[in-house]
């Protein structure tokens, strides 16, 4: 932990004269953009295997018809179809999986007073004015909801909220342009029980981001923003193919 803590401290002492009592901030915000670009290869191929999924569904459409009273022998049929073509169901995983060390490591840096026994000097850096440690309910503990730690949160939730709403959106076109991806290939049913339950649910699920900066630390709400909003651009750009018809899935990206 202390090393980490040196690394962000220094990190932010190189961005002071731009930042200056942002800059750790700053820092935040470029070790997160650091940590995506390292993932981006995984995100690259979760794109990839979904794509290989989707093209893979009028494939799994018939063994559903072929075993469809025998769910055992469905199963063994669908994971053997998926080794035959080497598409992973788990892919999609793996990005957010090898996020979550450094999002944690920030979490606790910024939630514990002191760092290797000595105080935690990072507590003391701000983004604007609203000091890296602290909560929304801090905040509004203080000047209220417009003073001007206040103003940094709402900024924030204006971010989201904009962020939030672009995946909503986009999400209702993939739905619209490709209907039966939430259900299954041939239209007889769910592939999986309550996935079409489950899909209405989904382009609702960024709006949870304002939550999560609402009650965690600045610090860490700021890693959460920055990761949520390369994010939607990722996928815009990885995930373009769902907005085409079903039949182009075939395509290569």
């Amino acid at each position: 932990m202390s090393a980490f803590a040196s690394l962000v401290g220094h990190l932010a002492d190189l961005l002071q004269p731009l930042f200056h009592t942002s800059s750790a901030a700053a820092a935040i915000v470029l070790f997160t953009a650091f940590v995506r670009l390292l993932v981006h290869p995984l995100s690259r191929a979760a794109a990839r295997g979904q794509k290989a999924r989707a093209a893979l569904q009028p494939k799994v459409a018939e063994l559903r018809k072929r075993h469809a009273k025998d769910p055992k022998k469905l199963q063994q049929a669908v994971m053997a179809l998926h080794a035959e073509e080497k598409v992973s169901p788990l892919s999609g995983c793996f990005p957010s999986l090898f996020q979550l060390p450094a999002f944690f490591l920030l979490y606790h840096l910024f939630s514990n007073p002191e760092i290797g026994g000595e105080a935690n000097g990072l507590l003391t850096h701000r983004l604007f004015a609203a000091p890296l440690g602290d909560r929304w309910a801090d905040a509004l503990g203080g000047d209220g909801i417009f003073g001007a730690a206040g103003l940094v949160y709402v900024g924030l939730f204006v971010l989201v909220s904009a962020v939030a709403t672009f995946n909503y959106r986009r999400m209702k076109r993939v739905m619209a342009v490709n209907p039966m991806s939430v259900g299954s290939a041939d239209g007889g049913g769910e592939a999986v029980p309550g996935l079409a339950s489950a899909a209405k649910f989904m382009p609702f699920m960024s709006f949870f981001t304002l939550f999560s900066v609402a009650v965690m630390p600045l610090a860490a709400a700021l890693y959460m923003v920055t990761s949520t909003t390369w994010s939607a651009v990722e996928r815009a750009v990885l995930y373009r193919w769902q907005l085409a018809p079903q039949a182009s899935t075939q395509s290569s990206t």
